[in-house]
């Protein structure tokens, strides 16, 4: 990814956010450490084929103000186009054309990526507490 990944900067926001001494955090549910279980899609459970068109995924975190979402629309020659917003009122960042297929998997990567790294800053600011 590069310097301007939007990513870097709603996950830095997110530890500034958790990083404030004077507000508790609550305890994170525990989150299970075998690489299989975290990396499971949810499109697996469901049969037949997806369809790109509409298919979306949003990101975690504490804050829907910061929270990532990867929405897929086809257009009127039939591409499709991935649209990343932060919060629900930034101005979309477009990704394509490319295929139905290119598109999912782009929002699937994308959405496992972000959660890959939130996971890891919860699990940081987590060690931090308990050094403390």
């Amino acid at each position: 990814m590069n310097d301007s990944d939007p990513t870097d900067h709603a996950l830095a926001a997110i530890a500034s956010i958790l990083d404030k001494p004077e507000a508790p955090v609550p305890e994170a549910p525990s989150v299970p450490e075998t690489p299989a279980a975290a990396e499971k899609p949810a499109e697996a459970e469901s049969s037949g084929p997806i369809e790109a068109d509409g298919y979306s995924k949003t990101g975690p975190g504490p804050l829907q103000a910061i929270r990532f979402k990867w929405s897929v629309r086809r257009d009127d020659r039939g591409d499709y186009f991935v649209d990343e917003t932060i919060g629900d009122n930034s101005a979309p960042i477009n990704s394509g054309p490319m295929t139905g297929d290119e598109a999912i998997r782009f929002v699937d990567e994308r959405a496992s990526e972000a959660r890959r790294r939130f996971e890891g800053i919860r699990r940081d600011m987590t060690a931090r507490d308990k050094s403390a």
